[in-house]
């Protein structure tokens, strides 16, 4: 056992490092190495460790043809551990693992197949029907990039396919994410595509997509609940999850049956993304402007909000405070006490209250083990400062997204 704990570090790596993804759009692509990525995540893959082990530097490639999403899946290493010479000690079973967690759709492990398909990508049409438009200006270029977000469900041809595809991205890229019964007609799905112009013809490449799940809400409405928004890493930082979720409140808002709309656990990421879109819609009512917007009454501005944007009550409250922050000068020392007051009442109003309590299962497990007064007000403190924290992040979105 000592020669082989000397020796088993040489046979691990970090599977976030190990696994590499592409997108291609052409032959050049596959030789080319600049565009690949590593994933966020492979614990929902290969355990809590992130490790592959038996391996001296092995390689998990997944390229997908960036159209049609048709995928190759490759691997190599230079060096095997040999279970002979370290007590019977086997190596992962690594594509069996890609393959099993994560892999749905046909695929090839074929490289020459995979370039035919590559080939063959530039026929491909989004899936869908097209309904929102945008574009971006490459800041070093000055080259204009046109996206387009298409709606689809279940009883578009050849789709649900395509969403095999789309989905096997999901548990390298999104924390707790989980494959979704697509059977069920109550899903909607957004896909984002950037449309460009090659050698005579349009070419459309898949940037990311979300899904969003239509609930019954008593007695004739529906209640969407977006599930889970995905943009590859090529993309991102770029403005595009805010523009899908643009894209979605668009589809909704017109409808009559919509009562409002909802996230589902919304990752930190994501709810920053929501709180910049609905502050922004918001920022247009009067209700979250100045004077209306310091004062301490939510009432009015739920209204409007839900009214106007779909957006419920309690996400209305949190986009109150963070628009209140917007309009508060940093040098009105008045405005910001009163502010600071206002957010860490609201926070302590459930913790101090023994019935509000007993309702919040949350409050309840953070209470267990404080039970000092002096520890209970500090607490309060550390949570709003967070919370403040939080909200000055969109702000300082919302400030450069003036200019």
């Amino acid at each position: 056992m000592e020669l082989f704990n000397k020796t088993s570090t040489k046979y691990l790596m970090d599977s976030n490092e190990a696994v590499e993804f592409r997108m291609v759009k052409d032959m050049k692509d596959l030789e080319d190495n600049e565009g690949s990525f590593n994933p966020v995540m492979s614990h929902q893959i290969f355990g809590e460790n992130e490790q592959i082990f038996g391996f001296v530097k092995p390689r998990v490639q997944i390229y997908y043809c960036s159209s049609s999403l048709d995928t190759h899946l490759g691997f190599n290493y230079e060096e095997k551990i040999d279970p002979a010479q370290n007590e019977g000690v086997k190596c992962d079973e690594v594509m069996k693992k890609v393959i099993l967690k994560t892999i749905t759709q046909s695929y090839t492990s074929n490289i020459d197949k995979f370039s035919l398909k590559v080939q063959e990508q530039t026929k491909f049409k989004p899936h869908g029907v097209k309904f929102y438009s945008y574009t971006r200006t490459c800041k070093f270029t000055d080259k204009q990039r046109t996206f387009s977000v298409y709606k689809a469900d279940a009883t578009f041809p050849g789709f649900l396919e395509y969403h095999k595809k789309m989905q096997s991205f999901l548990l390298w890229f999104i924390d707790a994410a989980s494959f979704i019964d697509v059977d069920d007609d109550k899903w909607d799905f957004f896909m984002l595509f950037e449309k460009e112009w090659v050698c005579g013809e349009n070419r459309y490449h898949f940037v990311g997509y979300s899904t969003c799940y239509r609930f019954y809400a008593y007695p004739d409405k529906i209640r969407p609940r977006i599930s889970q928004v995905l943009v590859l890493p090529p993309y991102q930082r770029q403005g595009h999850c805010a523009e899908i979720l643009k894209a979605i409140y668009q589809e909704y808002l017109s409808k009559r049956q919509v009562l409002d709309m909802t996230a589902e656990d919304p990752s930190e990421e994501f709810q920053r993304v929501r709180d910049f879109v609905d502050a922004k819609n918001c920022n247009t009512l009067p209700e979250f402007n100045p004077p209306q917007i310091f004062d301490p009454s939510t009432k009015e501005k739920a209204l409007a909000a839900i009214k106007h944007f779909k957006i419920n009550k309690r996400q209305a409250r949190r986009i109150s405070e963070i628009l209140r922050l917007y309009h508060t000068k940093e040098t009105n020392e008045k405005q910001l006490t009163a502010f600071y007051c206002s957010v860490r009442h609201r926070i302590a109003a459930p913790i101090k209250s023994i019935t509000s309590r007993k309702n919040c299962l949350a409050a309840v497990n953070s209470m267990q083990k404080v039970q000092d007064p002096e520890e209970i007000e500090q607490m309060i403190d550390r949570e709003t400062k967070e919370k403040i924290e939080e909200y000055r992040k969109v702000v300082s979105r919302l400030n450069l997204s003036k200019y």
